[in-house]
């Protein structure tokens, strides 16, 4: 590149700012992760001991079991403490008491041959004690620094019930609401998905793993099963190696490169092969080409159910297909418990493989100061430990951050002091809906309703409640009662959404619209002809087409976790001003789906034809294309105005920074927070691409009147993608690069790489 004294400038300018934002605006930097966990004393300490261990020992070591009553799936381990006493059982699944874990460790270090400790796994999904939103709320945030603290929170809580591993984060892409567990993930966009995947590996395991308030991270589900068709669980996923590379992969990437020490098998197929049998997967891609070197752990049975996917006939050409593609760990299906020594004995699995898999888990336990002290995450007392001030405040902050107004129509929010409440429907009053899904350890008893938060908010003689019905069923004469109230009050707060049962694992829908007792409950209500403001319970997106006509007001709330009244009264006193953004899109119906904001374009989009008539583009006849509420949307009590889009340097060369930035003005007349979120298109590519792609966001706080600067790095990395020739890297040409508060901006501004 030739250097001339506005490049000079220019690359100044890129260096400045770079330090000052590198964090918050471009991608996670890419890392080795093979760096991680290398330690030559630890893999001395790995080798001895292997030395001594017999191959019954050693396959104990690949064993998972799952703690009596702990099940997702078809199957339950047996007698656990005598497994463990012949050394045949190396790690433990769903303990959910420091008690339980000081008994099962006690059995591995005193009674057991070579005194192995024991791994303690738990499914801390969304908080443990203190339960902060379902995932997809909290992806909703947009905030990586409360986001790290959710995870650090549940670090703490977790680590004091003795636990030392969570199945966490999950890093599945979903672009289909039908799909429960896209409760669990961050959404339908890569980029944002990266981020917050790496900010909870980095939150759950900290600087030391050896440190007794951290946790190994599990990453989860690799790969793609958040694209099982039909939005159907452990369904069949069909995809090209380019959209797996380019629109799943990342947020696993970003997250092994953070540090996670463990990888999970998803139930899915790839390319006609489960992914637990799955060599191009799990050796090619996870360890050569991303530098993973922790372990692997398949999900629950995972190895087993090989046999009806039709992959191998029994279980002894299940456990060979699984240790061939390098699985580590066997959960709960006893596979290689019961067949790994005779696929040793008769020379189809070397020694070396179980030695080398086998030291995998070992090192970990290493790593986190196990054989050093087998119970130093047994010794905080855990009264002191769980639902901490600091903990509920983070929930309480988290839950508020996560509520996105999607409809605020006359004015209807914020609630002003004195008004007459109505608050109706099956949500108003429940603590264990409040919670969500995969809660396991969450106490109902410790969660405070939206009808408690109200009343201690607004004054219990200004909060009045009536359920009037169930999420699915008729209460008697509960509609009567609920127009009724209605009536007497200045605004009606309407509980509407699914149950919490309705989302999560094995929890897919062919309808994501409110159950028809809960819209007919709105018309009803409608009735009263006073203002009407839905707090939306859900875990996934959901078809509002009829409910935004007959409503003034929506926020979705999600299931907000143990602090969710004192929340949901924050921001509808406006005491908070809401600030959450959508991570997967709202369609119009269900006839869209999958519908994501950065789609491809096609050889006859809508509006591409000069003539009104649209017919023969790619459209339906009598619906828009359009979703309802598009990725990135959220209102706010104020109104921000972007401007003033400026790219510092329009025409760059390959490999360097382009750096653009736009002025965000809050012109309403209260404060609030704003995600701005930049977007770029490359225009003409070796392959075709998205219509749009987030490449950088940021959430700042702007008092009424106020105007800020906003500064973007858009680093090669975010320009680079899977090449024709299938090889990674940015190319040469223009593209279009959009500032504004959702995918839908239209400050927009170009730059070319030359």
């Amino acid at each position: 590149m030739k250097c001339t004294h506005k490049t000079g400038i220019v690359l100044l300018w890129v260096f400045f700012v770079s330090h000052v934002f590198a964090q918050i605006s471009g991608f996670p930097a890419k890392g080795d992760a093979s760096k991680y966990y290398n330690d030559p004393v630890i893999k001395e300490k790995v080798e001895k001991l292997l030395s001594r261990m017999t191959l019954e020992e050693k396959i104990g070591q690949l064993t998972l079991f799952a703690a009596k009553g702990i099940i997702t799936g078809p199957g339950e381990s047996g007698n656990i403490e005598e497994f463990i006493r012949k050394g045949q059982c190396g790690n433990i699944f769903g303990t959910k008491t420091v008690e339980d874990v000081i008994r099962l460790q006690k059995i591995a270090v005193e009674e057991s041959r070579l005194k192995i400790p024991l791994l303690f796994g738990f499914d801390v999904i969304h908080g443990f004690k203190t339960i902060f939103p379902v995932n997809i709320g909290i992806s909703a945030s947009w905030d990586m620094e409360e986001i790290e603290r959710f995870a650090h929170v549940s670090a703490e809580e977790a680590s004091a019930a003795g636990l030392n591993w969570t199945f966490s984060p999950m890093c599945d892409i979903s672009r289909d609401p039908r799909w429960g567990r896209v409760s669990e993930g961050c959404g339908e966009d890569s980029y944002l998905a990266s981020h917050i995947t790496a900010a909870m590996v980095k939150a759950y395991q900290g600087n030391d793993l050896k440190a007794d308030n951290t946790i190994l991270a599990c990453v989860k589900h690799f790969i793609a099963y958040g694209a099982a068709e039909a939005g159907r669980d452990y369904n069949t996923v069909d995809m090209s190696e380019r959209v797996l590379r380019d629109i799943y992969l990342p947020p696993y990437r970003a997250a092994i490169d953070a540090g996670a020490a463990t990888v999970m098998t998803a139930f899915n197929e790839y390319d006609g092969i489960p992914v637990t049998a799955n060599r191009f997967l799990l050796k090619k891609i996870l360890r050569e080409e991303i530098g993973f070197n922790g372990f692997v752990v398949t999900d629950f049975t995972a190895i087993n159910e090989l046999i009806p996917h039709g992959i191998a006939g029994d279980s002894l050409q299940a456990a060979q297909l699984a240790i061939d593609a390098g699985v580590n760990v066997d959960m709960v299906g006893n596979v290689y418990l019961f067949y790994l020594k005779q696929l040793v004995n008769s020379g189809k699995v070397s020694m070396e493989t179980i030695d080398k898999l086998c030291g995998e888990v070992l090192k970990f336990k290493y790593y986190s100061g196990l054989f050093d002290d087998p119970f130093r995450y047994c010794k905080k007392q855990q009264s002191t430990c769980y639902y901490k001030d600091e903990y509920l405040e983070s929930a309480r902050n988290m839950a508020k951050k996560s509520m996105v107004l999607l409809q605020n129509n006359n004015g209807a929010l914020p609630i002003a002091k004195g008004q007459k409440i109505a608050l109706i429907g099956p949500f108003a009053d429940t603590t264990r809906e409040m919670l969500g899904s995969w809660a396991i350890a969450g106490e109902p008893s410790k969660t405070t309703t939206f009808f408690k938060g109200l009343q201690m908010r607004f004054g219990k003689e200004n909060v009045f409640m009536e359920q009037c019905c169930k999420p699915d069923a008729e209460i008697e004469n509960g509609f009567d009662k609920a127009l009724k109230l209605a009536e007497q009050s200045d605004v009606i707060l309407l509980t509407l959404g699914l149950p919490q049962s309705w989302s999560g694992e094995a929890a897919s829908l062919t309808s994501i619209r409110l159950p028809e007792l809960q819209t007919s409950l709105l018309r009803e209500i409608k009735k009263a002809g006073k203002p009407i403001v839905i707090l939306l319970v859900t875990a996934r997106p959901l078809d509002l087409s009829q409910e935004t006509e007959l409503a003034d007001a929506i926020l979705v709330t999600w299931n907000p976790g143990t602090k969710a009244g004192e929340a949901l009264a924050d921001v509808l006193s406006g005491d908070y001003n809401p600030s959450g953004k959508l991570t997967m899109t709202f369609p119009r119906n269900i006839g869209q789906i999958p519908v994501y904001y950065n789609h491809k374009n096609t050889g006859r989009p809508v509006g591409f034809q000069s003539s009104s008539n649209q017919k023969y583009t790619s459209c339906y006849l009598f619906t828009p294309n359009e979703p309802l509420f598009p990725f990135g949307y959220g209102l706010s009590y104020t109104t921000f105005e972007y401007s003033d889009i400026k790219v510092k340097n329009p025409v760059a060369e390959e490999g360097d920074t382009v750096v653009v930035s736009g002025y965000v003005k809050n012109t309403g007349k209260v404060a609030g927070e704003e995600v701005i979120q930049l977007y770029i298109r490359d225009l003409i590519g070796s392959v075709t691409r998205p219509v749009r792609e987030l490449k950088g966001f940021r959430k700042i706080f702007l008092q009424p009147g106020e105007s800020k600067e906003v500064t973007f790095l858009i680093t090669p990395d975010d320009l680079s993608f899977y090449r024709a020739d299938m090889t990674f890297g940015q190319e040469t040409g223009e593209y279009h690069v959009w500032i504004g508060g959702n995918s839908n901006a239209t400050l927009q501004s170009e730059f070319e790489i030359k």
